[in-house]
């Protein structure tokens, strides 16, 4: 994490409770829940939260396999969290939100997380070592005798012995399941030893069925089901279902609801004296991102970074450098489309593999580019993708020239972005021959 993401996730801790004037008199309003990812600390700490407890409902009511791809920093760990909660029989946690007042029962379930972003990975040998230690933990907590030393088979004998221990099925909730993958794509052979880890690993979960009441799975990419899940071919990937749209992030209709208090507090921000109308604003630098053409949903870690900064700036891509997107552009020059809008069959998001990968379903998943319209014809459905909104333009597009110009200047990357876009909507072929000389 780079300095500015330290300063953020310092600030998330340290910002406290502001008091705001209304009709009825003076109130609390409620905190910013920046870089927390708690579910419980978020409801308890009188935190702000987007209700999304209608998607779980529907989750847990409707099947037992999921799979949910979604960009980092865009609340999968939080969804998995509500979840494990939603199994801890305490429906009481839930009271105001959607499904306190549902059918749902509330039952108690023993409930495995596994987050593999905090997995070592530099070598195979590595990344099994740092899942069996994880899994490990779980067994001294539980009082469980250590006996296996392969991984996949210490998670089976897991599985089983907490379903014996509770006498109720297991819940395995699995997040950045792709991170140990990701972090070498660039070398093939790394990234496909760590991937026949975890294809061993996940594999076990079809034949732990009887013993297993939930099971969901996230992360940023979705390589080919053949690549990771064969063994495991029963996941249902919500990722680009229209009915779980809106299951990440914050929905546009959210944003004057839970945060209509926030911004009115900007109003006399020194540095923001020069916009005109601050949500409009917001709307243009953060909103825009869709799975399905039609629900508009805001970055939440960029919304509710501006928020504590009372600046805009392109605070999610500071977070991470997405430097394996850069080297497959420079690989792959021609499928960058310098921010037009092209079209991806839902063929082409299924077929991603480590040693085959195409850009532009890759931009989709990681965040980049994001669903203009969801495309019907006589075959399965296509996608008309696009930028996002002015935050992931501006930073991304300025990456991407200094990686195919070579320019290691930021100052000299940002004029020259400026230029050709200057130039570009002028259209005066002068200027933008000077700004690339």
């Amino acid at each position: 994490m780079d300095l500015r993401g330290r300063i953020l996730s310092f600030m998330c801790v340290c910002y406290t409770i502001r008091i705001a004037i209304t009709k009825g008199g003076w109130h609390e309003m409620k905190e910013l829940p920046i870089g927390i990812q708690n579910f419980r600390k978020i409801i308890e700490g009188n935190y702000v939260y987007v209700d999304k407890t209608q998607y779980v409902h529907a989750l847990l009511a409707n099947a037992s396999y999921y799979f949910l791809s979604r960009p980092r920093r865009f609340g999968k760990s939080l969804l998995l969290d509500t979840i494990a909660e939603a199994f801890s029989g305490d429906r009481e946690l839930f009271k105001g939100l959607w499904i306190y007042d549902s059918d749902y029962d509330f039952p108690k379930h023993p409930v495995i997380r596994l987050d593999m972003s905090n997995m070592a990975n530099k070598t195979p040998d590595i990344l099994e070592e740092s899942i069996l230690s994880k899994i490990n933990l779980i067994y001294d907590t539980e009082g469980f005798e250590r006996r296996d030393t392969i991984v996949s088979d210490a998670f089976m004998r897991l599985i089983i012995l907490l379903n014996q221990k509770y006498d109720q099925r297991v819940v395995v909730l699995i997040d950045e399941y792709d991170k140990p993958i990701l972090d070498h794509i660039a070398d093939t052979e790394k990234a496909e030893d760590n991937r026949n880890v975890l294809k061993t690993f996940y594999g076990i979960l079809k034949s732990m069925d009887p013993h297993l009441r939930f099971t969901m799975i996230t992360g940023v990419s979705k390589f080919a089901k053949t690549s990771i899940f064969s063994d495991l071919n029963n996941l249902t990937d919500i990722s680009m279902n229209r009915a779980y749209a809106g299951i990440c992030g914050i929905p546009v209709e959210s944003l004057a609801d839970h945060f209509g208090e926030h911004i009115q507090g900007l109003e006399g921000v020194e540095e923001l004296r020069h916009v005109a109308d601050i949500q409009s604003e917001i709307l243009r630098w953060y909103d825009g991102y869709s799975w399905d053409g039609r629900t508009k949903l805001l970055n939440p870690f960029s919304l509710l970074s501006f928020f504590v900064l009372k600046e805009f700036s392109a605070f999610w891509f500071s977070t991470g450098n997405p430097s394996f997107l850069l080297n497959l552009i420079k690989k792959q020059p021609a499928s960058y489309l310098g921010g037009r809008d092209f079209e991806v069959t839902s063929t082409m998001l299924d077929s991603v593999d480590i040693d085959k990968i195409t850009l532009e379903p890759l931009l989709l998943q990681t965040g980049y580019l994001t669903v203009k319209e969801k495309l019907y014809d006589m075959g399965p459905p296509s996608y008309q993708l696009g930028i996002p909104n002015f935050e992931v333009g501006l930073a991304f597009n300025e990456n991407v020239l200094a990686a195919l110009t070579d320019i290691d200047n930021v100052h000299r990357v940002t004029d020259l972005s400026r230029a050709v876009i200057l130039s570009l909507v002028t259209k005066q072929v002068t200027k933008l021959y000077l700004a690339m000389r």
